[in-house]
């Protein structure tokens, strides 16, 4: 594209410069803050309509430039078409989550490294992380927009709600635009059912919301009693015993997703949505047979979902890698893969996937590109790498604390580190501090602690780290971008061969 008419001296940003609806939209980069350029002739002077800035004539036609916010974001969503979050289907994909709004060229850049059909989405965060980094659903929604748009990603983006638990964290985020909706039922599994006796399964069975489920205890046992099913070669069998830990366990959390399906489908009215279920942030494994009870009973109940992550054997802890058997793993994904190509197909979708790199390749290969990847807070870790290169002091401060903050932070996680296998911050040489984000113990107590740095305020109520940290971030954009895109070839790279759209 050429530059506006009447404005080939303004410093473009290159990659974002792109044509559409007669107008030509580019970012200008400013020493205090990048801008917003539109160029549009003089018959699509409406088009300034949707945007806010101040106006020039350029040529045959007119200037606006305006700074980088809520409004003009949305209007390049408006026009521009391939900013607009969409449904992704059953299509391969990875959730490459942002807590600090400034990852996204980092992961779009990766994504176009590793290539292979993988499909993105810039745009997630759970409500628990934007209540910890005081972020809305919209700020995340737009600050994804500037990324994309300053990287000149033009393949489509997705965009997903994470971890939503009422119904009012659905609305909130229906109202910013996301497209996909992660359901999580975990208050509702009741993991206790793994190991009760017979007594109790019945007693808690027979206390199940039924009205909810709209069924019986004997219409449950009619249907599924006894059931035999056959799929590529693994059977899964409904006895007496498996039947009700089935329903005690997950019977509740069925009746919620249920709700909280209904509730989004009448807020989104005629808009596309598509549902992702969650049972993974539990105590105890997702056996291979109440996965497919909750798949069966899901359809029944008329809850479409794209993807499902049940709770796999071993640890999938935050930041580090799998932690358990790897042959019990590689079993277990082939009979779980097995079950949402026989009763979707959906996509099995791994969850705090952040670092798994022994898992991938098994993941990839059971799955056969029916996947989703989901993986958050290794933004923050990296952002912490480029911290540590550049500001030891600020980083080896903000370790210090991060060990002060584990043990009350820790308690929304499942994680094992533990705070005297990782080392004293005083006791770390300047040039190894970067190594601690390689020790097991200290990086989950970094990964956990991040709402606490990023919240901590001194006595005169000043933030303690935020403002210098971000500040960091924004001074170094490009050594920042370059840690994000290496660790994210190596995560997204297993995943390519096997994609499919």
């Amino acid at each position: 594209m050429s530059s506006p008419r009447g404005a080939a001296s303004i410093d473009h940003e290159p990659r974002s410069r792109v044509t559409a609806s007669g107008a030509e939209f580019s970012l200008l980069r400013r020493a205090e803050a990048r801008a917003l350029c539109v160029w549009v002739p003089g018959s699509e002077l409406r088009l300034l309509d949707d945007f806010e800035g101040e106006h020039e004539a350029q040529g045959s036609g007119t200037t606006l430039v305006g700074p980088c916010s809520p409004v003009n974001a949305q209007g390049l969503r408006e026009h521009l078409s391939c900013l607009r979050p969409i449904p992704l289907g059953t299509s391969t994909s990875a959730g490459l989550g942002d807590r600090l709004g400034l990852a996204t060229a980092g992961q779009v850049r990766a994504v176009r490294t590793v290539g292979g059909g993988i499909r993105p989405i810039f745009v997630q965060q759970s409500i628990r992380e934007m209540s910890r980094t005081g972020r809305t659903p919209v700020e995340v929604m737009d600050d994804a927009t500037w990324g994309t748009f300053a990287e000149g990603w033009r393949d489509g983006v997705g965009s997903d709600a994470d971890h939503l638990k009422t119904t009012e964290d659905i609305d909130s985020c229906l109202a910013a635009v996301f497209t996909m909706f992660m359901i999580d039922p975990s208050a509702h599994v009741v993991s206790s059912a793994d190991t009760a006796d017979a007594p109790t399964l019945r007693a808690a069975v027979a206390a199940l919301p039924w009205d909810r489920l709209g069924d019986t205890e004997s219409g449950q046992r009619q249907r599924h009693l006894g059931s035999l099913t056959a799929i590529e070669g693994h059977a899964v069998r409904l006895d007496e015993e498996a039947l009700l830990r089935a329903l005690a366990k997950y019977g509740r959390a069925v009746a919620h997703i249920v709700g909280m399906a209904r509730h989004l489908r009448a807020g989104a009215g005629a808009r596309e949505v598509e549902i992702e279920v969650s049972v993974d942030e539990t105590d105890t494994p997702t056996s291979p047979a109440e996965h497919l009870w909750v798949a069966t009973e899901l359809g029944r109940l008329g809850v479409r979902f794209v993807s499902l992550a049940p709770r796999f054997v071993g640890r999938f802890e935050k930041g580090v890698d799998y932690i358990g058997d790897l042959a019990e793993l590689e079993s277990d994904l082939a009979v779980h893969a097995a079950i949402a190509r026989h009763a979707g197909p959906y996509k099995l979708s791994l969850h705090s996937g952040s670092d798994k790199f022994s898992v991938y390749g098994l993941a990839a290969e059971a799955t056969r590109g029916l996947v989703h990847l989901k993986t958050a807070g290794t933004i923050y870790l990296e952002a912490l790498r480029t911290v540590a290169g550049v500001d030891p002091g600020l980083f080896r401060s903000i370790y210090a604390f991060a060990r002060e903050r584990y043990e009350t932070d820790r308690a929304s996680y499942h994680v094992s580190a533990r705070l005297d296998r990782a080392p004293e911050s005083g006791a770390v040489p300047e040039s190894e501090l970067p190594a601690l984000l390689e020790q097991f113990d200290a990086r989950e107590i970094l990964h956990v602690t991040f709402g606490s740095v990023l919240n901590e305020r001194d006595e005169s109520g000043a933030h303690r780290f935020r403002e210098a940290f971000f500040t960091l971030l924004r001074s170094h954009p490009e050594e920042y971008a370059r840690h994000l895109e290496f660790h994210f070839v190596r995560l997204l790279r297993p995943f390519a061969g096997s994609a499919s759209r």
